[in-house]
């Protein structure tokens, strides 16, 4: 809240003390900011729209029903819906950040080249969206080195950001920010502080912060809190379930009153209702993933319409204050 001291929460790992050191929201950047110039006016939050790209059938609730070996006798349809973004985010004038899956840029560089051509920005989701907590200290870091140097090969850009699969940095896996520092990663957007079923660090906090010792910067998903508890609101299937007035309620909240701009996140394969069905998924799976479908594009429409919105690195690298914290 704006006015208030933030805590810092603290965490402590096996040999190592980890804590989190939040971002003073003495800053929030705005349209005037990312132009380069400024004015007198009353200056609108540029929020950062990011869209993880992986395939309708890479995402992890389906791994224990598909083999990653098995990935190639799938249809592909990420290109498709990604051209398909790509035309909306273009007819708006909107700039964005897109995590991208090695293994799916590997498979379609032409596709890389056309979002760095348009002008946003190519960031790490990791090679085979394997989970942070299934794999060793070394496997990470070989998996982000080698999704690293793909992307920046194919595209011609500096990857600075880096997402996990299924946000699994967890308390148990805060390791994962000092391979990320080494590895030349700027910032990661892995963490949602909220309970969950399979990711979430309630405890975190819910707007940007360092992550001692690495000094990672670390950019949540966005959350709203009621009543001392954290909610999503920053997409996924919450986004898709919920009437659109709820979310924009949420997240007009987080600009106007908290003063911060909003992360947001989908997937090309939700913009995508004929999408092929996957056979002989629990009822609970099969909700979650095909609930709303038909209606997720014209969701992210009225989103786009309600608000400004910019890439993740214009928002979050080039303000004063994390400049200044960065180069500490």
């Amino acid at each position: 809240m704006r006015g208030q001291n933030v805590p810092v929460v603290a965490r402590t790992l096996v040999d190592n003390r980890v804590s989190f050191s939040p971002v003073p929201p003495s800053h929030s950047p705005t349209i005037s900011d990312i132009d380069g110039y400024t004015q007198d006016c009353k200056r609108t939050i540029v929020n950062a729209m990011t869209i993880d790209v992986e395939d309708y059938y890479q995402v992890s609730a389906f791994d224990p029903y598909i083999e990653k070996n098995d990935w190639s006798s799938y249809p592909s349809r990420v290109e498709a819906n990604v051209d398909r973004i790509l035309e909306i985010f273009e007819s708006k004038s909107i700039s964005a950040t897109f995590f991208i899956l090695g293994y799916v840029a590997q498979q379609h560089p032409g596709m890389v080249q056309r979002i760095a051509s348009l002008g946003h920005e190519i960031a790490s989701h990791g090679w085979k969206h394997y989970r942070v907590t299934a794999q060793s200290p070394k496997e990470f870091a070989e998996d982000i080195r080698k999704t690293k140097k793909i992307l920046e090969d194919i595209s011609g850009d500096i990857v600075k950001g880096y997402r996990a699969a299924s946000y699994s940095v967890s308390e148990d896996s805060l390791w994962a920010h000092e391979e990320l520092a080494s590895s030349g990663h700027l910032y990661s957007s892995s963490i949602v502080p909220i309970k969950h079923d399979h990711y979430g660090i309630p405890e975190a906090p819910r707007f940007p912060f360092h992550v001692n010792p690495s000094g990672l910067l670390e950019v949540p998903v966005s959350t709203v809190a009621v009543n001392g508890k954290n909610y999503p609101c920053g997409g996924g299937g919450w986004f898709r379930l919920y009437p659109y007035s709820l979310s924009r309620l949420a997240l007009n909240s987080i600009v106007e009153k908290e003063n911060r701009p909003c992360v947001f996140y989908f997937h090309p394969w939700e913009i995508d209702p004929d999408q092929p069905r996957i056979s002989g998924l629990p009822m609970k799976t099969k909700f979650r993933h095909y609930v709303n479908l038909p209606k997720m594009e014209g969701k992210i429409c009225s989103l786009l319409d309600d608000f400004e919105w910019g890439r993740m690195d214009e928002i979050y690298l080039k303000t004063p204050t994390l400049e200044s914290l960065t180069n500490m």
